[in-house]
């Protein structure tokens, strides 16, 4: 799949449900509205959903939510998709999730084939995590991320730098990350949702941070990618690596090779725009048939734009885009 602007979709994000058992603050409302259970795609018709992109050229796949292991049976996907890793066209098929649930699933994950995994984590204090997921609790993600470990995968750690949060902790965090040999993906806060409070309070530049941590690390530039929006350095001191995400200092559109599914079968070509295609309806209006759940795709990635829009507006707080990022796939 060739995007308007030569660039070779081969990443599909792919949400599996919008629920999830925690609440971050630069996430989720407090109290949030979820789908009902017939809103959503089956597993089964998220997995023909999923086998028709490597059809048409994916191949890395990665499992989203919410929290994607809350999501019921959902193993039976992974062990449908896992058999497409072998022969089948696809490369890599991943998850990002809060970790909350590792503890329970990291070993069949990896008997699926899952090789590698984000957790995010965005503090490394018991306090601190509760009051920014608002109902979590850290030792059961540090649980996940022992499971995880002893079953092989390899831990990526996803974190949001907040101005006045966790800025502090960013220096504790690359050290932490170090010792247990996991590589640290810091990420800028995104306009996605309404949430509370003002984004504007807590959005903290990924430059300024990258200035802080020179201070204390050696931090050397190096062209490593793993198929996402990452910009990565090598710590010298750790031996392990920081990448930087950032949205809104400097965007990642000109390498864009990824598009994203919703657990409605809703298409978005770009993270930061509102422009979608539904695929749900050629899936169910053809069970039997792909051809008109191919061409939807088509005609989609015939239209995906050259870059998102994000910015917060200083003087009204809205987001660059209404949905909050659990509805689009973290």
């Amino acid at each position: 799949m060739i995007d308007p602007f030569g660039r070779a979709v081969t990443y599909l994000r792919v949400s599996v449900t919008d629920r999830c058992d925690l609440r971050c603050q630069y996430c989720m409302a407090e109290s949030m509205t979820f789908l009902p259970k017939r809103a959503l795609l089956t597993l089964e018709e998220t997995e023909r959903l999923c086998r028709a992109f490597v059809s048409r050229g994916v191949r890395t796949l990665r499992i989203t939510g919410g929290e994607p292991l809350v999501r019921k049976n959902v193993m039976r996907l992974f062990r449908g998709l896992g058999g497409l890793l072998e022969g089948g066209g696809l490369d890599d098929l991943t998850l990002t999730s809060n970790g909350t649930q590792l503890a329970r699933y990291a070993g069949a994950l990896a008997d699926c084939g899952v090789r590698r995994i984000n957790i995010s984590l965005d503090t490394l204090d018991a306090d601190r995590f509760r009051r920014i997921t608002r109902l979590g609790d850290l030792d059961a993600v540090m649980a996940g991320i022992a499971a995880a470990r002893a079953a092989g995968l390899r831990v990526k750690i996803n974190t949001v730098a907040m101005k006045g949060i966790n800025e502090d902790e960013l220096d504790r965090l690359v050290a932490w990350c170090g010792d247990r040999g996991l590589d640290l993906c810091l990420i800028e806060t995104m306009p996605l949702g309404e949430i509370e409070p003002d984004r504007m309070d807590h959005y903290l530049p990924l430059s300024v941070v990258r200035a802080r941590l020179a201070e204390t690390w050696t931090l050397r530039d190096t062209d490593h990618r793993t198929g996402g929006p990452a910009r990565y350095v090598d710590v010298a001191e750790t031996g392990r690596r920081v990448g930087f995400i950032t949205p809104m200092t400097h965007n990642f559109c000109e390498s864009c090779n990824r598009v994203r599914v919703t657990c409605t079968g809703t298409l978005y070509m770009c993270l930061g725009q509102e422009d979608a295609a539904d695929l749900r309806a050629p899936l169910r209006a053809a069970p039997d048939d792909d051809g008109p759940l191919l061409a939807a795709i088509d005609a989609a990635i015939a239209r995906k734009p050259r870059g998102h829009d994000f910015v917060i507006d200083r003087a009204g707080a809205r987001p660059a885009v209404a949905r909050h990022m659990s509805v689009t796939g973290g």
